[in-house]
């Protein structure tokens, strides 16, 4: 055998090992999925973001027939457990419960961040938002919109509002007030709700931004003052809140939204099976009341997720450089 039929014969098993490698990977795709699927959170257990996911994961292994383990990776608000997604293997076993935080902010403020949350994840859908309230003590002279813009107004630096972080999307919220009144208010950055809780209703801090499921508990005992929701609509959960747009602040409209990603590169049948189950959790009775049970409202089948966040990330991205916030 001379060396150019050995470089023939090569080139053919070469050829073949591809063809059935390829095979292969199309059979696995065809049979996707075949074992259970991890759903990472990039937060501890207990959270809004992590209850989305546990009601979300039981639901979608009901539709894509395996089980979907819920996996906590904490820290850096939410960008460990990203970057690990970020980083997996694009073979749909691995997704990412991906918050407004995360995947459209982080970036903006923090030099750490190294992901890109468009170019480094395949974004399948939007699964649910949740709104963020403003409030105040229950001993508070301040008791709606008018008030609060009122006092704000007349004491220019001389109010203080708490949030769980520097850049969260409960931050950016606030910035956002701030832009559209005109109003000068101090940030007070806490390390969790409770303890930001504990300060207002104390006296400690005149002002909190909320999640509202976090803070409905409290408000709903009298011990917080809800003032006015950071979106453009009432909330089902909560319909006798106001929204400071009512009040004549239209640009004052943010929420905290979720959705459902995998690593940038997903192959197209993977992505194809994970939207058809989405857009049918999505449709579920059971899946919906839990979800406005928690104070979520769950998204439209069928959104771009993609396009959302780019629109999102240029209307954070103005609030920040308004701000100068940085971590």
């Amino acid at each position: 055998m001379n060396k150019f039929s050995f470089s023939r014969r090569a080139l053919t098993l070469a050829l073949s090992a591809c063809a059935l490698g390829a095979a292969s990977l199309a059979h696995a795709q065809g049979d996707y999925p075949s074992r259970p699927i991890t759903l990472v959170v990039g937060y501890p257990a207990g959270g809004s973001t992590d209850l989305t996911a546990r009601l979300f994961g039981d639901a979608l292994s009901k539709r894509i027939g395996e089980r979907v383990i819920v996996e906590n990776v904490g820290g850096a608000g939410g960008a460990i457990g990203a970057q690990r997604v970020a980083k997996a293997r694009a073979d749909g076993y691995t997704l990412l419960l991906g918050a407004s935080n995360e995947m459209a902010i982080a970036s903006l403020i923090n030099k750490a961040v190294k992901y890109d949350g468009l170019k480094d994840f395949t974004p399948v859908g939007m699964i649910s938002s949740q709104p963020m309230v403003l409030v105040a003590s229950a001993n508070s002279p301040v008791k709606n919109i008018p008030d609060f813009l009122a006092q704000a107004r007349a004491n220019p630096g001389k109010f203080s509002f708490g949030t769980s972080g520097v850049g969260t999307a409960l931050h950016l919220s606030a910035e956002s007030l701030k832009e559209a009144a005109g109003v000068q208010l101090v940030h007070i950055p806490y390390r969790g709700v409770a303890p930001l809780a504990s300060d207002i209703m104390g006296g400690q801090l005149q002002f909190g931004v909320f999640v509202l499921s976090s803070a409905l508990p409290n408000i709903r005992a009298g011990k917080l003052v809800p003032l006015g929701l950071m979106q453009a609509e009432r909330a089902p959960l909560a319909p006798e809140i106001p929204t400071f747009a009512e009040a004549g602040l239209k640009d004052v409209n943010m929420d905290i939204w979720f959705g459902l990603y995998g690593p940038a590169g997903l192959p197209e049948p993977v992505v194809k099976k994970l939207r058809t189950a989405l857009g049918e959790v999505l449709q579920m009775p059971e899946f919906r009341a839990k979800m406005q049970e928690s104070g979520s409202t769950v998204a439209e089948a069928g959104v771009d997720l993609a396009k959302f966040q780019r629109k999102e990330t240029e209307k954070y991205k103005r609030i920040v450089e308004f701000a100068k916030i940085e971590e």
